[in-house]
């Protein structure tokens, strides 16, 4: 007599989290939820070329990065502009996807752009999928990171004292 298998459930889909790591007071893992009802959500109707299947056209909501990480007290002098200059940000998506941005490109002090962390995209939230970094004033779409899984701030390390003579590179 053959045995009776009970079917095997599915196991219930997870949210997605990002960490938020780096040269912080405060890090912290998130999800998508939590950036939805932690801060202000802006929207964002952006075109942006892909390299492999053209204009992509859609509509996103989300917190603005730099008030996620302002929250998370990056290890810099916020009174200070060339202290908070140095920093920049490196994302890192579900794919192995990384991109990067400078504290300077978000500040409202400099270039002040809207970049957002979003919640939703086209009326979808992404509670499931995972954050997406999105940077509107981006022509391609090579930032766009889907399914965040990390946001990394810090000052790179110190540039060498020593320079090379013209002429001598290495």
């Amino acid at each position: 007599m053959g045995r009776l298998s009970t079917p095997r459930r599915a196991a219930p889909a997870r949210a997605k989290a990002l960490a938020l790591a780096g040269q912080l007071e405060h890090p912290a893992t998130l999800t998508v939820a939590d950036l939805r009802d932690r801060w202000e959500q802006h929207r964002a109707d952006v075109v942006f070329d892909c390299a492999t299947s053209g204009p992509q056209r859609h509509t996103f909501a989300g917190p603005l990065l730099r008030e996620v990480v302002a929250e998370a007290r990056p290890a810099f002098d916020a009174r200070r502009r060339k202290d908070r200059s140095r920093f920049m940000l490196a994302v890192t998506g579900g794919d192995g996807h990384h991109a990067v941005l400078s504290w300077g490109e978000i500040d409202s002090d400099f270039g002040n752009a809207p970049v957002l962390l979003a919640t939703v995209m086209d009326g979808q939230r992404l509670d499931l999928a995972g954050s997406q970094l999105v940077v509107p004033s981006d022509r391609c779409g090579a930032r766009y990171v889907s399914a965040i899984t990390r946001v990394w701030v810090g000052a790179p390390a110190a540039f060498p004292a020593r320079t090379v003579p013209h002429g001598q590179l290495r």
